[in-house]
């Protein structure tokens, strides 16, 4: 699918949320039932990510940058089991801890990480986990990011409803005043066992609701960061090593390369990225685009990060597409959270 398709199947996946249209198919009906029986049978290969345990990394990051009297930023991670660091064993090798590890780093000023994802979450939990994380008007984090939509996907919510939700969540937590970075939805296409032709139409899934979030993401002020080919071809080029036991969750490497993507448009959001970087360079092909463009181009690319804009044009609001520079996040050390209570 070329990229201007993409970008008009976007723009009605977001126009349906935000206006209460009927879900647009992702796949056509003919395939549904092929579609559905391979699902079952990789679900009953990789396991679809059942094994419970997830390491606990909420906690303080960045002790040596305290200063009295300075509290520290918060950060809350919000979403499924890719945000939760399902698949791993130690707190450290979380996406959470390496954020927040890499934001004290960057802010010289300590971190507080909470995380309400839960393993399993599809975009109509995030109610739920706004709710949680907004609970007290006294402690609104500084930043959150949700990395949502695989299981949206795998259980075939229609991706109008998806993005609602999602866009919800993100008008939420902006209202009250915490910027929001969204992970948009992997490709799933990269899964092991999957094959063809669950492996093109899982990808093609993927990518048209990456771009139909990060749309309702925009919109709402938010910015967007994709994992689609940062967990396309990496995680297919080495499966053994980015992918974790299950062939499901990523490894400790994988998320290590999603955090390592993340990072810099937090550290964005929150003012702390070097001016300099912040305008766009044509020479990494970045600029202003309309919304829907920028969406699904960024679907097609890892690392894009998608902001809003303030010009406007005759196709609506305009976007700022950034091919951010990768730096390397390192694992915490394991005594650098203190878990709370």
């Amino acid at each position: 699918m070329t990229s201007m398709s993409r970008a008009r199947v976007a723009r009605r996946i977001a126009a349906g949320a935000a206006y209460g249209g009927g879900g647009v198919g992702l796949a056509g009906a003919a395939a549904m039932g092929l579609l559905l029986a391979e699902v079952r049978l990789a679900r009953r290969q990789v396991g679809n990510g059942s094994t419970p345990h997830v390491p606990h990394s909420e906690g303080r990051y960045g002790h040596v940058y305290a200063v009295p009297d300075e509290p520290p930023l918060r950060m809350v991670m919000l979403g499924d089991s890719t945000a939760a660091g399902q698949g791993v064993h130690r707190s450290g090798q979380t996406p959470g801890a390496l954020l927040a590890s890499g934001l004290a780093a960057v802010a010289e000023r300590p971190v507080e990480l909470r995380n309400v994802a839960l393993p399993g979450a599809r975009s109509d939990d995030l109610d739920r986990q706004v709710a949680l994380t907004l609970a007290d008007p006294a402690r609104v984090p500084d930043v959150c990011v949700i990395m949502i939509g695989a299981n949206d996907v795998t259980h075939r919510m229609p991706p109008t409803r998806s993005v609602r939700h999602l866009s919800a969540a993100v008008r939420r937590l902006r209202t009250a005043g915490a910027e929001v970075v969204v992970g948009t939805c992997p490709d799933l296409g990269t899964i092991e066992p999957v094959q063809q032709p669950l492996r093109w139409l899982a990808r093609r899934a993927s990518r048209q609701l990456a771009a139909a979030q990060t749309i309702g993401t925009v919109e709402q002020g938010g910015r967007t960061v994709s994992l689609g080919d940062l967990l396309g071809p990496e995680f297919e080029a080495n499966p053994r090593e980015l992918f974790g036991p299950d062939n499901y969750h990523p490894s400790a490497e994988g998320y290590a390369t999603a955090a390592m993507a993340v990072l810099p448009t937090v550290c964005a959001a929150l003012g702390l990225w070097p001016a300099d970087e912040e305008r766009p360079d044509v020479s990494r092909r970045e600029g202003f685009l309309p919304v829907a463009r920028a969406a699904a181009e960024a679907a097609s690319e890892a690392g894009t990060e998608v902001a809003a804009a303030v010009s406007t044009g005759p196709k609506g609001p305009w976007a700022l597409l950034k091919r951010r520079r990768r730096r390397r996040v390192q694992e915490p050390e394991p005594t650098a959270a203190t878990p709370q209570p």
